[in-house]
């Protein structure tokens, strides 16, 4: 099997195991790190990305084009006389003469068990659904969206306590092994495309910060879920309305849900707030979610206990959206 000249393209906690994966790999050679451009914050500091860093220290080139379409950094692509381009995370949509540069195409690290959760967030997805198990799909990139063949398929459980957060890095090992797996098996010339079947497909788009708000008509269930699924992005808010104060933005950390019955989508009970037992819980669509962890905004983190002894619970307090 001889050694293959790969491009990698990729951005964030996804895709850096892989790329150091194959950094790593002694079969195959990275030529190139194409990622986003540099982004600086308030007062103009640059936030580091750790795959210019690593690739800066195996010595290989990097290019940040803010749209990879352009002439200029397709050219520059071309000139590279590639064999396969690796894709994971990157974040922009490559077009048909990026896509067959490379003299064997080009593959995609995909987070989910295509053909299912298709488009951008699929991780936030699976925690949102309650999907038992998640996986990474490495496809074959054509130019629809996650559409092309599936070349491997590795699987993991979701665990009870999961978080997109949580459940990206657990996939971005899985991806690790499963990527060197398909290179290997491409290289060789044994590697087995599978049609996916679009009878089973769906699509999940990008998310918004306002994505983070909690909505009370929800079961408990559903808003257990909807708290794991935007951690650590958008990140999961209400609203907190006491009589006479301005609502506070509180983020809701962990909770658990408790079944009970449904109540109207208008019943001014929802989001009312409850202190029995040494326990906080607010009243949803369906059930009771007893709130574990907060955050007042401006304030770090911690226990519900905690929160009520600085602030005790006042008659009519609840959570929900701004009025």
């Amino acid at each position: 099997m001889n050694p293959l000249r790969i491009a990698f393209l990729g951005a964030g906690p996804l895709a850096l195991p892989v790329f150091q994966g194959l950094c790593a790999s002694t079969s195959h050679h990275v030529v190139a790190l194409i990622t986003q451009p540099t982004k600086t914050g308030k007062g103009h500091h640059q936030h580091e990305n750790p795959l210019i860093a690593l690739a800066n220290e195996r010595g290989i080139p990097v290019h940040q084009p803010v749209k990879i379409r352009d002439a200029e950094h397709a050219g520059w692509l071309k000139g590279l006389d590639l064999d396969l381009s690796v894709v994971a995370a990157y974040g922009q949509i490559l077009s048909r003469e990026v896509l067959d540069f490379p003299r064997l195409g080009t593959i995609n690290v995909h987070a989910s068990l295509l053909p299912k959760y298709r488009g951008a967030t699929p991780i936030h997805a699976a925690v949102l659904a309650g999907d038992e198990e998640a996986g990474v799909t490495i496809i074959r990139l054509v130019p629809k969206l996650d559409a092309g063949p599936m070349l491997g398929v590795d699987r993991l459980i979701l665990g009870p306590q999961e978080t997109t957060g949580s459940l990206e890095r657990r996939l971005a090992e899985l991806a690790v092994p499963l990527t060197l797996r398909v290179i290997d098996q491409i290289a060789a010339g044994t590697c087995e495309e599978v049609t996916q079947d679009e009878s089973l497909v769906t699509h999940v788009g990008k998310l918004t910060k306002q994505d983070g708000l909690i909505d009370w008509r929800k079961s408990a269930v559903e808003i257990e879920r909807h708290i794991r699924g935007m951690q650590p992005w958008p990140g999961p808010f209400t609203l907190l309305h006491s009589a006479g104060k301005p609502p506070l933005r509180m983020a809701l950390l962990q909770a658990v849900a408790h079944a009970g019955d449904p109540i109207d989508p208008a019943s001014p009970d929802l989001g009312q707030l409850h202190f029995e037992g040494q326990r906080l819980t607010a009243q949803t669509g369906n059930g009771l979610l007893e709130i574990i962890t907060l955050q007042p905004e401006g304030k770090r983190a911690m226990s519900a206990i905690d929160y009520l002894r600085g602030r005790p619970l006042q008659p009519g307090d609840r959570l929900g959206n701004p009025t």
